[in-house]
Parts: structure tokens; C-alpha cells; sequence
């Protein structure tokens, strides 16, 4: 396989990394020290409004969002994974924010030479070098949780993709660090958000067991076999570990760079629904899916009229049964206008209980209700143009439109099913990506008929 289209490079001015913190101590003072040079900046920011100086908040976001994304680069892990979640959700930051977190899609501060070599010697006892024909020390990408190498092996070229270390004891350190902030802002206990900092935690951690994702990534791609216009890459157990995964090299470029290159909508459209096919697939027929959608996670090309690989199966969530039937009733066509059926799938879901007061009900029933007909309209119609721009931001429009009604700002309890957590993320992300594709597709919805015989 041609090595001709590359993974973003590593940008000159990104230093590598000699070193990460990753003890509850050092992360802490990480966290302290940007803390400080945040409110330094708020400080300076009114020193200079003070006097006359023109300081915008626009500037004041900036510096904060640079400072910021500079830390979590060094710390990597869970905290530079929120980070690229909340960059998937459009305006729900300022963009000074949301420009600098969507970097963790790409590209971050990378491991330096040294790091690497280590990682190999304690997990498969060996150099880069003794594995591989060809092995280049400068990462090709580097993102929260690894970074990928190029190489090549018996002619064919390879991506191997190196964990950070102590990436997995530092998910749980972090966790146990943010918490307690958390609960006292939010005002909430341990009890009330136990079962989705659970959910994060365990989906986070298995981000960081390579062989899961192996085994993952291989099942997946084989049931996937049949769906035309995806491409997976093979992997290779040999050269891999539990922090280390080796894989096929696959060409195409990440989406920002492909919509530069100006594609055709017929082209757009077949990537489009290519994208929606295989989550269709996965949620209604596999019932499980690859629930980390950012545009990092593919490469598109416009060979045979539009192919899209598929990246990086570290996150993949399980649907349970009940949860899968009672989740797609709610995008049934008649739900909403059917306020006991409603109610009663909005009562299993976890969203709704029975000792709600009646205002507190009515409120809930009603922010669902305008967020489903939203929500929903892609699944019930034969197809969707998801570059309807007006549709797209009314979409993104929907949360501060929500967010305006002061009963709803005052309810801070979390309420839903655990498992909304990534299925929600899932679509989000899978959202994002056709509304940037600009792409229509068919979402009908075939293999859900299916799953019901």
C-alpha cells in the first residue's frame, strides 16, 4: 500500500516530549500551575481595560485556550480526550476554545525518540529498529491516548501506533482529582453521577488496552466486510502489545484536507453514505459501535467514486438489548404526539421518575420533545441532505435555545441512562462529520427491520 497520501505531519513547532507527568502529585501541579497562568492572564486583561488599553475578551480567550491546550498536550490522556470530545460539540465553547481543543483530533506535542524506544524494549523486548525494515523515529501524528509511526516490513507499509506511558493510571488519577471540584461546583453527590463517571472511566480505559482494540478493530472490519465504499486495515499481532498496535498503512487524507481538495457533491455523498451505513450497521445488527466519530478517525479519498477508511477502534461502546429498543422507540414515527408512550420510554430510559413533582415532569417531556423533533428528522424520511445549513445550525442552536429557560439552568442533577453517555456521542459526532461532507444520503433504515424478525 502506498505511502504517497501521509497522516498529517508533526508541525515543526510541536516540541517532542521528554517526559509526561503522570503521578496524581505531578498531574496535580500541572493542573495548579496552569490555574495560575490563567488568572494571571484574567489579571492582566482588567489591568489593561483599567487604564485604557484595549484588551478584548476575544484576546482574553485566546491566551486562556492556548495556555490551556498547552497543558492538556503535555498530559495527555483523559483530560486531552474531553478535550477532542468537546471540540466535536459545535458552539458549546468560545472559539478560541474549540479552534485550539480540535487539535487533539489531529495532532499534539508528540513522544520524543528516546520515550518511543522504551515503549518497544518493555513491551515486545525489542527495538523498533530489530522489528521493522524501516522505522521512522518522528511521529506521523500524535493524539491523547498514542501516536502513530510510520514503517515498513517485507515491502509493505505499516502504521504503529505507540501508547503514551502511564496513560491508564493516570485516567484513574485524573478522575479521582477532577471529582470532588466537580460535585462541589455542580452542587451534586457521588451517588447522583457515580454511574456515568463509571461509564467514562471504563470506555476511557479500554482506550488503552491494545489488544481489545485488536481484537475489536479485526471483528468489526469482518462483519463490515460487505458494505461497500469502507476500507479497514489489517492488523498485525507480531508487532503488537498492549501498548503498541501495528497495522496496514492506509492511504487518504483526514477531512479537513480532503475538502480542501474541492470533491464533487457525487462524491461527497457516496463518502456520506458510507458513514451512515456503517453505523447503521453496527448499532442495529452488531449492536455495538465505534463510538469515537472526530474527524481523526478517518481517511477519505475520492477513489471509485468516494472511500473512506476507518481508524482506530479503541472506543467501541456495547448496546445492551433493552437499552437499543428503548432508545430507537423514541424516534419512532407517532412517539411524541403520544405523551403516555413517551413517558413511558422516557421512565425505562432513566430520564423521567415517578416521584417527579408534576412541574418538574412537564419540564423534562417538554425540552425532550423539542429536542427529538429535531433530533430525529433524518430517521424519518427516506433521505437527508445534511447540508441543509439551516437544519444544521438549528441543531446547534438547540442547546442554548434550552439552555435560556431558567427552570431548565436550575436542574443540575444528571438524569438518563448511562449508556446515553456514548450512543449520544456517537450520533453527535456522525452528525458533525456529513454535516462537514455536506453530504445527502438514504436513512432508511434496513438493517433496523432486520434486527426486529
Amino acid at each position: 500500500m502506498s505511502d504517497s497520501q501521509e497522516i498529517i505531519p508533526t508541525p515543526e513547532s510541536s516540541k517532542p516530549l521528554v517526559s509526561l507527568p503522570t503521578t496524581k502529585v505531578a498531574r496535580a501541579a500541572r493542573f495548579a500551575k496552569t490555574g495560575l497562568k490563567v488568572g494571571a492572564n484574567y489579571v492582566k486583561h482588567y489591568a489593561r481595560r483599567s487604564v485604557g488599553a484595549e484588551s478584548t475578551t476575544e484576546n482574553l480567550h485566546a491566551a486562556n485556550a492556548a495556555e490551556l491546550y498547552g497543558a492538556l498536550s503535555e498530559m495527555k490522556g483523559s483530560v486531552l480526550k474531553v478535550a477532542q470530545m468537546m471540540a466535536m460539540e459545535k458552539n458549546i465553547l468560545p472559539s478560541a476554545y474549540a479552534d485550539q481543543f480540535a487539535q487533539a483530533q489531529y495532532q499534539t506535542p508528540p513522544l520524543s525518540g528516546p520515550l518511543v524506544i522504551k515503549v518497544f524494549r518493555d513491551t515486545l523486548g525489542r527495538s523498533p529498529y530489530e522489528l521493522f525494515d524501516e522505522f521512522d523515529i518522528n511521529a506521523r501524528q500524535a493524539a491523547s491516548i498514542g501516536q502513530v509511526h510510520f514503517a515498513r516490513k517485507d515491502g509493505k507499509a505499516l502504521a504503529v501506533k505507540v501508547q503514551y506511558p502511564g496513560v491508564a493510571d493516570s485516567i484513574r488519577s485524573d478522575i479521582r482529582l477532577v471529582k470532588p471540584i466537580a460535585l462541589r461546583v455542580l452542587g451534586l453527590s457521588e451517588s447522583q453521577v457515580r454511574p456515568y463517571l463509571e461509564e467514562v472511566e471504563t470506555r476511557l480505559l479500554e482506550e488503552t488496552d491494545y489488544k481489545l482494540e485488536l481484537r475489536r478493530g479485526t471483528e468489526i472490519a469482518d462483519r463490515s466486510a460487505e458494505l461497500p465504499h469502507l476500507e479497514f486495515a489489517r492488523y498485525y499481532p507480531e508487532y503488537s502489545s498492549t501498548r503498541i498496535l501495528t497495522m496496514d498503512w492506509l492511504p487518504g487524507q483526514h477531512l479537513k484536507e480532503f475538502l480542501a481538495t474541492n470533491p464533487s457533491q457525487a462524491v461527497r455523498n457516496q463518502l456520506g453514505q458510507a458513514l451512515w451505513d456503517f453505523y447503521a450497521f453496527q448499532i442495529h445488527t452488531l449492536r455495538q459501535v465505534h463510538a469515537d466519530p472526530h474527524p481523526g478517525n478517518f481517511l477519505l479519498r475520492a477513489d471509485n467514486g468516494g472511500t473512506l477508511g476507518v481508524l482506530d477502534f479503541g472506543c467501541v461502546k456495547d448496546i445492551p438489548a433493552e437499552f437499543y429498543e428503548q432508545f430507537f422507540a423514541l424516534l419512532e414515527p407517532g412517539v411524541l404526539t403520544d405523551e403516555v408512550r413517551l413517558a413511558t420510554l422516557l421512565t425505562a430510559l432513566e430520564v423521567l421518575r415517578p416521584d417527579d413533582p408534576a412541574a418538574q415532569r412537564d419540564l423534562y417531556l417538554r425540552t425532550i420533545k423539542a429536542s427529538l423533533e429535531l433530533v430525529a428528522q433524518p430517521f424519518q424520511q427516506p433521505s437527508f441532505d445534511f447540508g441543509n445549513e439551516a437544519y444544521i445550525q438549528s441543531l446547534y442552536a438547540l442547546g442554548d435555545d434550552l439552555m435560556q429557560q431558567p427552570e431548565l439552568r436550575q436542574q443540575r442533577e444528571p438524569r438518563g441512562s448511562r449508556h446515553f453517555i456514548y450512543v449520544n456521542r456517537t450520533y453527535v459526532g456522525l452528525y458533525a462529520l456529513l454535516s462537514e461532507l455536506k453530504a445527502e444520503v438514504r436513512t432508511e433504515m434496513p438493517f433496523l427491520a432486520e434486527a426486529k424478525l
